[in-house]
Formats: C-alpha cells, sequence, structure tokens
C-alpha cells in the first residue's frame, strides 16, 4: 500500500506510458481502486506533471474509445468458447447444452 500519494500518482502515470495499460489493469498492479486510480490520472496528476498527464490522458482517451470493441470481442469469445465445448460435449455422446 502507497502511503504516500504522490509517488504512487506518479508510478501509475508511469506504468500506464510503459504498459499502456487500462485504468483497472493499473488498479489492480497497485491495489487501489479503479476511482482511486481515475482520480489519481486526471486530476492528481495534473498538478505534479502537466506533461505526463497530457501523455496518459491521451491513452485514457484511446482506452475509452476501444472500450466498446474489446467489450464486443469478449463476448464473440466467450460463444466461441460456449460453442466448442458444446461440439466436445456432442461429440463425446454427452448431452449437448442450448444456446438460448
Amino acid at each position: 500500500m502507497y502511503y504516500d500519494i504522490e509517488t504512487r500518482v506518479l508510478k501509475e502515470a508511469e506504468y500506464i506510458l510503459k504498459e499502456r495499460a487500462t485504468v483497472r489493469k493499473t488498479s489492480e498492479k497497485f491495489g487501489v481502486s479503479k476511482s482511486t486510480v481515475h482520480y489519481d490520472l486526471t486530476k492528481r496528476l495534473k498538478e505534479l506533471d502537466a506533461d505526463g498527464y497530457e501523455k496518459v490522458r491521451k491513452i485514457l482517451f484511446i482506452n475509452l474509445s476501444e472500450r466498446h470493441i474489446r467489450g464486443g470481442m469478449a463476448t464473440r469469445d466467450k460463444f466461441k468458447r460456449k460453442d466448442n465445448q458444446a461440439d466436445k460435449a456432442e461429440n463425446t455422446g454427452k448431452k449437448k447444452s442450448v444456446r438460448r
């Protein structure tokens, strides 16, 4: 856990820039909530490092723009897995589940 907020904010920004990570991945990495990461990167970072803020803001905007695409891909993959499981069950003689 970080007790020095400024250090945490700068490390979060560095992590997002290096890994091109999402707010969710950053919150998991640093053990804080998504709300905290978002506040750190949109409010606190602006006061600490204006140049870093602009770079991080661009990555956050890209993540926001791509969010609906990633969600659609996750849904597609979920149903592909279900179909593959149903095909395997059919080939082994097990009862096939019906997708509704």
